[in-house]
């Protein structure tokens, strides 16, 4: 994971727009970034975009309604690192997913390197999943 400083650009957990995810990131501690603001907005547009094509194979719901994604960072050099978490920390796809998420987060015209730690805390809970992942899954 890159330190705060060279941190250039945050998703937050709730909001998938760029302009959201801009503007959010234009108030972080973390220091300008050189990537134009139309590009790292296409960027992030593409990345979520990417990280919806990645299903639980236990839910039917993408990995980022269902709120596995805690963090994007996306540095100067377009290199993407991801914190995820997983429903439970012994889902069976524990070791297959990180994967997935990689592969779907590069396939994303411009991104550099991508790096995917999984994390448990905070730990996931159904009250992170959108409204979107919650009709899907019939609790809405």
């Amino acid at each position: 994971m890159t330190d705060e400083a060279d941190t250039k650009f945050v998703a937050p957990i709730a909001e998938d727009t760029a302009a959201a995810n801009v503007a959010m990131a234009s108030g972080a501690p973390a220091t300008e970034s050189s990537i134009p603001a139309e590009e790292l907005t296409r960027l992030t547009d593409d990345i979520v975009g990417a990280l919806k094509t990645v299903f639980d194979p236990e839910i039917p719901a993408d990995i980022y309604e269902l709120g596995l994604i805690y963090k994007i960072d996306i540095d100067d050099e377009r290199n993407v690192d991801v914190e995820m978490t997983l429903t439970a920390p012994g889902c069976p796809v524990a070791g297959e997913m990180p994967i997935w998420v990689e592969n779907a987060v590069s396939s994303v015209d411009g991104v550099g390197q991508v790096k995917v730690e999984l994390v448990f805390d905070p730990p996931w809970t159904p009250e992170r999943m959108s409204e979107e992942a919650q009709v899907a899954v019939g609790w809405y």
